[in-house]
């Protein structure tokens, strides 16, 4: 019975809720664009695509170093990562980009 009261009373709160919008809306301005030397081009990542056969490699690069890359096998098998982590040109396999990233979780207090 609680329930068929709630449901009516929001079937009969819909429409009272739907006219309570202001008259006088006016579209937000545009962003002002970013200050000078925040959106530097060179920070984006810069990826290439190369087919070898039917494999897939997607290259990023920012400043032109190659830190990742993404390895896509034929018919839709699972993409794997190449990373560089410490950029001394040592690639690490990664099944995924958030295996190697861990919460802290350090004890600040006990009671």
């Amino acid at each position: 019975m609680r329930r068929l009261m709630f449901a009516l009373f929001l079937i009969a709160a819909l429409p009272v809720a739907a006219q309570n919008r202001p008259a006088d809306l006016q579209p937000l301005p545009e962003a002002p664009p970013p200050p000078p030397g925040v959106a530097d081009a060179a920070i984006e990542p810069q990826i290439t695509i190369v087919q070898h056969g039917e494999t897939k490699e997607e290259q990023y690069r920012v400043n032109g170093k190659l830190y990742m890359i993404k390895v896509t096998p034929p018919h839709g098998g699972t993409p794997y990562y190449l990373i560089d982590s410490r950029g001394d040109g040592t690639w690490a396999r990664q099944e995924s980009l958030d295996s190697g990233v861990r919460v802290p979780m350090w004890v600040i207090g006990n009671f």
